[in-house]
């Protein structure tokens, strides 16, 4: 895997709000100097604005308790409350997106975009550190603008003509779930019935970002299982060597997290792992999910 950092400068920047904007190597920008909870307009304009523009946002020293957690969400978007993880007992809003020290398993270990099954494919997350291991349990994120990028020309042509099809039933169905239960009997996810029932949606391979007017590549590892017009088998090879080579060639973030870290992220316009490299430790993160829109070939 490659941990290529494709961020031409380090150089710190200060917006006119006074916050701290520094490239984050592989991908993404790290802001401080802005407490969250008390964001003005301008401010918040600002963390918006990179938001747009590099879609990954990390920020450090945050005190948000769920309800803060909450509103800032709301600035960016409606919630989408997710259907297969398991809900906050007192604001359903949040995902809980956990892992219990005896579990073997993690939620979301593994390259993938959130939402991309559905049919209006999320526009971000936000996700907040609540209960860390002491080392270990980092994310990784890269850039699905840089990784339309590494691509060869012969193959970004190929794949501006393609749509792919994305599909929920697979990761979160019953057969998964019993397999993963198989693996780990204390791992759970919920309504695999719903997962069951949901239909593969098609979107295009290569995007025009709604916001930002940028080519990214909109397949990944996990949800997408083929492409539109050619069978899973015959899709296989071509969305393999896609992956591979966005692996090895596009920059890699690894985001350590630490109490008060806080990630957001757009996902038409990133992947993302979160490793599982902490056993016999508990770690917590909480995630919200912002709905986004139809998304429009490039």
């Amino acid at each position: 895997m490659s941990t290529t950092t494709t961020t031409t400068t380090s150089t710190p920047t200060t917006p006119a709000t006074g916050m701290t904007v520094t490239p984050h190597p592989g991908a993404g920008v790290e802001v401080r100097g802005v407490d969250l909870r008390h964001a003005d307009a301008a401010t918040f304009a600002e963390v918006r604005a990179l938001f747009d523009h590099h879609g990954l946002v990390f920020l450090r020293d945050q005190q948000l308790s769920e309800a803060d957690h909450i509103a800032l969400a709301e600035r960016f978007g409606t919630i989408n409350v997710n259907r297969f993880f398991v809900r906050h007992p007192e604001h359903p809003e949040i995902a809980m997106v956990t892992k219990e020290p005896g579990q073997r398993l993690n939620v979301g270990g593994f390259w993938h975009t959130d939402h991309s099954y559905d049919l209006e494919p999320a526009l971000g997350s936000v996700l907040v550190a609540r209960e860390l291991p002491t080392s270990g349990g980092d994310t990784q994120f890269l850039s699905t603008y840089d990784a339309f990028a590494v691509l060869p020309a012969h193959l970004q042509e190929r794949l501006r003509g393609m749509r792919a099809v994305h599909s929920a039933k697979h990761a979160f169905g019953t057969t998964s779930s019993k397999i993963r239960q198989w693996i780990d009997p204390t791992f759970a996810t919920e309504n695999t019935d719903v997962a069951d029932g949901l239909g593969a949606v098609t979107h295009p391979a290569v995007i025009r970002h709604p916001r930002s007017g940028r080519e990214a590549l909109f397949v990944n590892p996990s949800f997408t299982i083929r492409f539109e017009g050619m069978s899973v088998a015959r899709s296989a090879p071509l969305l393999a060597s896609v992956h591979a080579r966005v692996l090895r060639s596009a920059g890699v973030a690894n985001f350590r997290w630490e109490p008060g870290s806080v990630a957001i992220w757009d996902n038409r316009a990133t992947w993302h792992n979160a490793k599982n490299d902490y056993r016999g430790q508990r770690r917590e993160m909480h995630r919200i999910t912002l709905d986004g829109c139809p998304l429009e070939a490039a």
